[in-house]
């Protein structure tokens, strides 16, 4: 089977794959509860093929060339929309990951949102903008894209550390989505390595990319089609570290009961009164012990 072939069967088993996820999604009704991953998988159902077929168009020069113009500026959009909801996606997974704790994940929330808006800053700071046309489209993509991993790479870093603590699941669909993403992450980055210091290897380097494509959607497809276990109420010691913390995050913001505190004018003046008055009745004791 030639490279050009396999990759042909491997994005339409991407989109089989996809199609598939979105029918146990939409199912298990959990688009109520991740409104943003319901939109990115929308967004990937369309997307796939109108740009599956302007790639085959380009090779069959279909409409005078003007394919590839598309399938330009039609994939670098989607790749910038992708970008835009994962954002919202590693919020919802963060949010019920935290649902239990309602004082963690309101203060994690203000947390998590300066981390984004600092990550993209960053990232739309480090392109550069001087004559770059419409070439600079595909560099803000990779730029926001990047920056998004991170924080799918530090979400799944989170959650597998504090696991125990939350009282999460691994069967749950919070710690499988983050799980399907951190995945894909790793892919793009440790893909991208090797393609920059072997680009020989870039052919067979793509294949691998999309296999392990294949491997994360599957680990999805799992997740989507088996029964989520249901959560607990969690009880927790009133000692404990975490119940402490959710506490400490819940007070923050709030103002409190208020306590006014009357403090004497003249503290020093009446100190040195007190002063005077001790001498005196010591005085008039010993003259009296004296006496008698």
């Amino acid at each position: 089977m030639s490279l050009n072939l396999a990759m042909s069967v491997m994005s339409v088993a991407e989109f089989l794959l996809w199609a598939t996820l979105a029918m146990l999604f939409w199912k298990k009704k959990l688009s109520t509860r991740f409104p943003a991953m319901n939109g990115y998988l929308v967004l990937r159902l369309v997307s796939m093929p109108v740009l599956l077929l302007l790639l085959f168009g380009q090779s069959r020069h279909w409409l005078n060339d003007y394919c590839y113009a598309a399938y330009f500026f039609t994939y670098w959009l989607v790749y910038l929309a992708s970008a835009a909801l994962l954002f919202f996606v590693t919020l919802e997974v963060f949010r019920a990951a935290l649902s239990a704790f309602s004082g963690l994940m309101k203060f994690g929330e203000i947390i998590f949102r300066w981390a984004a808006v600092i990550s993209v800053i960053v990232s739309l700071a480090t392109i550069s903008y001087s004559n770059r046309g419409i070439l600079i489209l595909p560099d803000m993509a990779f730029s926001l894209m990047r920056a998004v991993s991170v924080l799918e790479l530090c979400l799944l870093a989170f959650l597998c550390l504090s696991m125990n603590a939350l009282r999460l699941s691994v069967r749950d669909v919070a710690f499988g989505i983050a799980l399907g993403f951190g995945m894909m992450s790793t892919n793009d980055f440790v893909i991208a390595t090797f393609i920059q210091h072997s680009a020989s290897l870039s052919s067979t380097l793509q294949l691998v990319y999309q296999a392990l494509i294949l491997v994360a959607l599957g680990v999805w497809t799992a997740y989507f089609a088996v029964p989520e276990p249901a959560r607990q109420p969690i009880v927790m010691a009133a000692n404990s570290a975490i119940y402490r913390w959710n506490e400490i995050a819940s007070a923050l913001g709030h103002p409190g009961t208020q306590v006014a505190v009357h403090q004497p004018a003249n503290a020093f003046f009446l100190t040195d009164v007190e002063k005077v008055v001790d001498r005196v009745l010591n005085r008039s004791l010993k003259s009296s012990e004296s006496k008698s």
